[in-house]
């Protein structure tokens, strides 16, 4: 799995978690431009609803992307990569952790107010 060593998956975590930002407040702007929900609904509309799925999925995928770079860890290495394997691998699985952690943090209240408030 070298997928999982290469030095882009420092950064990978955190570039998913910007799109899915920009994709989820984007999403609610224009949601509540083109199709506003009635504002008697609270937070049991569409837009939350979507929103909700968004999150999960994002925070899914990152979860997923720290579990394999963490299993990565014990992957067999050519002798001159070892070293660089055994930081590449729990960094990057502590990273993607930390995005889907914040995915989570910061999806929590677009799913729980009310949008278009």
């Amino acid at each position: 799995m070298t997928f999982a060593r290469h030095p882009l998956q420092l950064a990978l975590g955190f570039i998913v978690w910007s799109v899915w930002f920009i994709a989820a407040y984007g999403g609610l702007s224009l949601g509540c431009s083109v199709a506003p929900p009635a504002p008697q609904a609270g937070a049991h509309t569409w837009i939350n609803g979507l929103l909700a799925v968004l999150t999960l999925a994002t925070a899914a995928g990152l979860s997923w992307c720290a579990w394999a770079c963490w299993r990565a860890r014990d992957a067999q290495t050519p002798p001159q990569s070892q070293a660089a394997s055994r930081f590449m691998a729990p960094t990057t699985a502590a990273l993607h952790v930390a995005a889907a952690i914040a995915t989570l943090f910061v999806g929590l209240p677009l799913v729980v107010m009310p949008p278009c408030a």
